[in-house]
């Protein structure tokens, strides 16, 4: 007897997809390709999305919940969280190519996602508080830290062979981490 199980199906499909938009973006991407990763078949990708438009938006909100979910910012300790986010770029390197294409694709050219305004909001209200505690330096304001934290977390995802020359892997890390502890020190 065949079982229902729409939220595995679901599952299947956002994995499906966001190997098929890292890979190709979304104006490359084709549905009946991605249905085929997922076991599924391109008629039911409609049935869960509106079309490949409405599945690459649905990828790009689980990619932010599950990073929220997985990596919690601690404003304590701002320098590790830098390195777990790196740590997740090298464990997930689908995830840093297919937000490439968001940047890529999405760029300015459309608001920001509710989920994601939400958690840089509370991220920057995390920073704030450490600061007025005195473990996060006010030199700058609280966005200005997270936005640097961000980039400096993410910078060897989005880099050629040619900056990736200039620091050997195993050191990325230790770098990441000294330069957010050199940021954010009071």
């Amino acid at each position: 007897m065949r079982t229902r199980d729409p939220d595995g199906k679901r599952r299947q499909l956002l994995e499906a997809a966001l190997a098929e938009f890292a890979e190709y973006g979304i104006a490359g991407a084709r549905v009946d390709r991605l249905a085929k990763r997922a076991g599924i078949s391109a008629g039911a990708v409609y049935s869960f999305y509106d079309g490949k438009e409405g599945l690459f938006e649905a990828v790009y909100d689980t990619i932010v919940e599950e990073t929220v979910t997985g990596i919690p910012i601690d404003a304590d300790n701002l320098p590790e969280y830098a390195g777990q986010l790196y740590d997740a770029g090298l464990q997930y390197p689908e995830v840093a190519q297919f937000m490439a294409w968001y940047a890529l694709e999405r760029g300015d050219n459309q608001s920001v996602r509710p989920i994601v305004a939400k958690s840089m909001a509370e991220k920057v209200a995390v920073i704030e508080d450490a600061q007025r505690r005195g473990v996060v330096t006010d030199r700058e304001n609280a966005g200005e830290i997270l936005a640097l934290v961000l980039v400096i977390a993410n910078m060897w995802q989005r880099q050629g062979k040619d900056v990736h020359g200039l620091v050997p892997r195993g050191q990325r890390r230790r770098v990441i981490v000294d330069a957010v502890r050199q940021l954010v020190t009071p």
